[in-house]
């Protein structure tokens, strides 16, 4: 019998998809937001497209925020961003 795929929702759009097509953002114990490329890092995960717009959606709803179970300040979004952007090209 074949395993099955771990499916994740992205926290922008909705929409599940394997796991390993997505982006991990994690929330560390010490409360340290990152991106996770690993996708193994001890924390806390919220999963994405790999697209700005998907990023976007996530910040305007604030599903990063109810993902994570935290509040967080618009320098860390912007880093985030930045790495999304990064990785895209």
């Amino acid at each position: 019998m074949a395993k099955k795929t771990p499916l994740r929702k992205c926290v922008g759009c909705g929409e599940m998809i394997s796991k390993k097509e997505m982006l991990r953002i994690v929330k560390t114990k010490d409360n340290i937001i990152e991106l996770d490329s690993t996708g193994k890092k001890n924390g806390r995960g919220a999963y994405l497209h790999f697209n700005i717009e998907c990023f976007q959606k996530a910040v305007k709803s604030k599903g990063l925020e109810r993902s994570l179970k935290t509040s967080i300040a618009p320098d860390i979004y912007d880093k985030l961003s930045k790495e999304l952007v990064d990785i895209e090209q």
